[in-house]
């Protein structure tokens, strides 16, 4: 993935409104009708978070006849949790090294505790 389309990955999910609309498709496809339904927006409001999300190409939409169906597009969110996984094998290292760390105070405590 590149750094612009995880920048427009990210740069979508950063709004709840739009992480609820994914959230609604992931069940299947909807019409933006139903997909604004539960929303105090505007369906001219829904439209502009919905072309958030297919330019950042986390959605599709498509029309037939009166019906406008949107349908989730998932492999941008596979491609940015596995950029995310890099750094979360970074933090378990880094805990992993302070566990390690304070197994080896404990030591030291009890070995000072015990000379006393």
């Amino acid at each position: 993935m590149t750094a612009d389309a995880l920048s427009l990955t990210f740069a979508a999910l950063a709004d709840p409104t739009r992480r609820a609309i994914l959230a609604r498709l992931a069940s299947g496809v909807t019409s933006v009708t139903d997909l604004a339904r539960p929303f105090k927006i505007s369906l001219p409001g829904i439209s502009k978070h919905l072309k958030v999300l297919e330019r950042a190409g986390l959605i599709r939409r498509s029309r037939s006849a009166q019906w406008r169906p949107c349908e989730l597009e998932a492999a941008p969110l596979k491609e940015t949790a596995e950029w995310i996984a890099h750094y979360r094998q970074f933090w378990e290292q880094s805990f992993d090294r302070l566990d390690d760390y304070l197994k080896e105070l404990q030591k030291e405590e009890k070995k000072i505790g015990r000379k006393k």
